[in-house]
């Protein structure tokens, strides 16, 4: 879905469990406002929500927010063209969103891990 050149303008996810909208906004290069208004129109988006309805999103949150926003912006989808692309076939459009940094980091916790065994 992104090609590897949109992967290289945004910012590799970093190791954490939890981010708040402020971080995700700049980890996907989209404004806080934006955010809630996707909450809103696809249900696979659903962020932690704590204290005084504080958002929370965690790494798969983020990689969805990056799979809409080149639903919308990079390939031209409408609103309901990219919620019925993400129905229609979320394994195809997950897959398709891996980039070399998420596997990276996915390599290095998992070598932390056996190290702690």
């Amino acid at each position: 879905m992104l090609e590897a050149k949109n992967n290289d303008e945004l910012p590799p996810i970093p190791p954490k469990r939890y981010f708040t909208i402020g971080e995700v906004g700049e980890l996907c290069a989209v404004k806080p406002h934006v955010l809630r208004y996707w909450e809103a129109e696809f249900p696979q988006l659903k962020p932690v929500k704590r204290r005084g309805n504080r958002r929370y999103y965690q790494r798969q949150d983020v990689i969805l927010i990056r799979q809409i926003k080149s639903l919308l912006y990079e390939q031209g989808y409408t609103i309901g063209g990219a919620r019925q692309k993400m129905t229609d076939s979320p394994d195809e459009v997950a897959a398709s969103q891996v980039s070399s940094g998420d596997i990276k980091t996915l390599i290095r916790e998992l070598e932390e891990v056996i190290k702690s065994l």
